[in-house]
């Protein structure tokens, strides 16, 4: 497949937990805190705290290009 694409989920520290990232494989519409960060380093009460903290975005990249890109740099 030479189209990749995931969601990216920047999470910074949060009371007593440190920052991460998070990445999953997930549809556009699914690209948020609550379907990409797992497991969820934070209790129930914490959770809609912790996600408005994270940033998420969708991305899409050509696996094809990459390759042909690492190529060239390495000729």
């Amino acid at each position: 497949n030479s189209e990749d694409v995931r969601c990216k989920c920047i999470c910074p520290p949060y009371k007593d937990h440190s920052g991460h990232i998070y990445n999953k494989n997930v549809s556009q519409k699914d690209c948020d805190c609550l379907h990409v960060v797992e497991p969820m380093p934070v209790p129930g009460p914490d959770v809609e705290a912790y996600c408005l903290r994270c940033e998420c975005k969708y991305e899409e990249r050509s696996s094809v290009t990459i390759k042909v890109s690492n190529r060239i740099l390495l000729l």
